[in-house]
């Protein structure tokens, strides 16, 4: 019996080429799967509203208008507000420092406001350095370690719920997360998934200069 072309064994060139194209399927599969996954996540932490009794409560920044809160800090702070009535913690935190070409800090804008909703001065504490959500938690969690504090609740809007739980976790803080009123959009979501994605893989202090 003779064997025909068919039956001949491919050559090594052809071989190794098909199990790079396998390798390079299966990479790419397991990227899909876990980016997939983490939207999941990010997806189902922008609807649990984890609070509890805490010891203060953050309140990530978020754009002010030369002094007034835009609807995204107001939001925010109407859940810490909320929250702060409800005996939940003794304290409000307030962060966010001042963006280029602002006359006020996103901290300062978030304490006048709390003080106009009757917070007492004593219950209030202002980060104003922070730039982004790692450097304002980073900054919070030093000077509330120097309280002794680091059971938190941490207030911000809805997608950003699972990026902030790593981050509490590299700064040290045992948080709860509380996310702000409202449905983040589709790109809120896909942009959070991004950052968490490469976060959990590089860390996310890494991720400052793309954060805002």
């Amino acid at each position: 019996m003779t064997s025909t072309d068919s039956d001949a064994p491919a050559p090594p060139k052809a071989r190794w080429a098909r199990r790079t194209l396998w390798i390079g399927l299966a990479l790419v599969g397991l990227v899909v799967v876990y980016v997939a996954g983490t939207f999941v996540q990010v997806w189902l932490a922008s609807r649990s509203d984890g609070a509890r009794s805490a010891d203060a409560i953050v309140v990530l920044g978020a754009a002010q208008y030369n002094g007034r809160a835009s609807p995204a800090l107001q939001n925010r702070l109407d859940h810490a507000l909320d929250l702060y009535e409800q005996g939940l913690a003794p304290l409000i935190v307030v962060t966010g420092g001042r963006q280029e070409g602002d006359r006020f800090t996103e901290a300062a804008v978030g304490y006048h406001y709390l003080r106009a909703h009757g917070v007492p001065d004593s219950a209030i504490r202002m980060e104003v350095q922070g730039h982004t959500t790692y450097q304002s938690l980073a900054a919070a969690a030093r000077f509330l370690r120097s309280e002794d504090i680091d059971d938190v609740i941490l207030v911000s809007g809805p997608a950003t719920a699972k990026r902030l739980a790593g981050i509490s976790g590299d700064v040290g803080l045992d948080s709860a997360i509380s996310p702000s009123d409202g449905t983040p959009t589709l790109g809120s979501l896909v942009r959070e998934t991004g950052a968490v994605s490469v976060g959990r893989l590089i860390g996310y202090r890494r991720l400052e200069r793309f954060d805002n």
